[in-house]
């Protein structure tokens, strides 16, 4: 290994690999600007290796760029913590939960996906990625369909519709504030809940 290799590779203080490390400093750099604009050159110098290094464990940029998108997404997943399960507590206070943890994992993954809107391929290569963390829209489905089971959701509710509309209220609380002059009144999760679980509570 050489030099310049194995100081990139101390900058890390444990054990990861080169590739690791590339893709911790390209996720970093993505944290902090547009993809549009970041280069082999800056990912390189960010990470304190030569340029070439990059093409020993990516065949493009854009493949390194997104490992290390999925990365970030699967770290804001992880963040999230263990959800309500089925059957547990109240329905009411597991949708608050469902709905805070939604909004947090917007407000840390959809920068980084605005910023890659000039670079689609990207986009393209991280939806091939497996995901290392379940989706938070797919375990509130699931949520939804288990409680509807359990007979604590009306039986004729669209449990599709419900989670549509909490994944909308994320889109609309956090991609409004990316776009200037467009930021939307912030929601309460309480009234939110409170709101739809009138239309697909069960009948007292």
């Amino acid at each position: 290994m050489s030099p310049r290799k194995a100081a990139a590779l101390r900058a890390t203080d444990d054990a990861r690999t080169l590739r690791d490390h590339l893709v911790t400093t390209a996720q970093r750099l993505l944290a902090e600007g547009s993809a549009a604009t970041l280069t082999v050159r800056a990912i390189a110098r960010a990470a304190g290796v030569a340029d070439g290094v990059l093409y020993n464990h990516f065949p493009d940029k854009d493949t390194l760029l997104a490992t290390a998108v999925r990365a970030h997404v699967d770290e804001a997943q992880r963040a999230l913590g263990p959800l309500p399960a089925p059957g547990e507590a109240a329905v009411a206070g597991n949708l608050r939960t469902y709905l805070r943890a939604g909004l947090d994992l917007h407000r840390a993954v959809l920068p980084v996906f605005a910023s890659l809107l000039a670079t689609p391929v990207v986009l393209t290569r991280f939806a091939e990625l497996p995901a290392a963390h379940s989706d938070w829209r797919m375990l509130l489905s699931d949520y939804l369909t288990g409680e509807q089971r359990l007979g604590r959701i009306a039986p004729g509710a669209d449990t599709t519709a419900a989670a549509a509309i909490l994944v909308g209220i994320c889109h609309d609380q956090v991609l409004g504030a990316l776009l200037p002059g467009m930021a939307s009144p912030t929601v309460d999760p309480d009234a939110v809940v409170t709101t739809l679980l009138a239309g697909i509570g069960p009948l007292e």
